[in-house]
């Protein structure tokens, strides 16, 4: 479209019923939303064990005019976000504040189902619309400094604080190694500890070490041989 014209309607889009078919079917597909880019402005949940939430977001990409004037849009509230959960199992990683991603804007008003969160009739005749959006993740953001990390040289799990495992039972299949590198340190266990093979402490075997220098009374041993 030429910057010169001014409206939606080019010089030619009346020159014959084609042209005009063609307008009419450019200006409906211009009502419908599909997918694209939004900002985070607003969270419902902060990452604590809660059911799904909601966002509000802030399209980014702006309106424009027959003119080329841009308009900007209003944020869109209350859309739900998707979580990577089945049944009672879920990897718990709500959006936040500032983040950029996908929003994907369903084909009939999903209002009811919202609200119910079961099958029901479309809550109105819209289609298309950014009110029936969902999140669907972030892109576009910057580099994290907390994450789990999948590559050629295995998984790596890093957190700036701490990293909590709870369960009835932690079972490891594997070498267990202490680094020694900026985040290494020393281990505290509050016990019983059992440990069923051999156990080396600084080179000791700790289960069948002796110790010299064994003189009767209230002496001390020996360190370990």
């Amino acid at each position: 479209m030429s910057a010169s014209y001014t409206g939606q309607q080019r010089p030619n889009d009346g020159s014959s019923s084609l042209n005009s078919t063609a307008f009419m079917v450019q200006q409906l597909l211009a009502r419908i939303s599909t997918l694209t880019l939004v900002k985070v402005m607003a969270v419902t949940t902060d990452g604590g064990v809660a059911p799904v939430g909601f966002v509000d977001v802030l399209p980014l990409v702006n309106q424009l005019d027959g003119a080329g004037n841009a308009t900007p849009h209003g944020t869109v509230f209350g859309l739900p976000y998707l979580r990577l959960q089945g049944g009672a199992n879920a990897i718990i990683l709500d959006p936040a504040v500032g983040d950029i991603g996908i929003c994907g804007f369903a084909s009939r008003d999903i209002s009811s189902v919202k609200a119910t969160k079961a099958v029901a009739n479309p809550g109105s005749l819209r289609r298309f619309d950014m009110a029936d959006g969902m999140f669907l993740g972030g892109t576009l953001n910057a580099a994290p400094t907390q994450y789990v990390q999948f590559n050629a040289d295995g998984i790596t799990l890093v957190s700036p604080t701490k990293v909590t495992i709870s369960a009835p039972e932690i079972e490891i299949d594997g070498i267990l190694t202490q680094g020694t590198g900026p985040r290494g340190g020393s281990a505290t266990m509050e016990g019983p500890v059992t440990v069923n093979q051999d156990l080396t402490a600084e080179g000791t075997d700790v289960h069948t070490h002796r110790h010299g220098d064994v003189q009767p009374g209230s002496g001390d041993t020996g360190p370990p041989v």
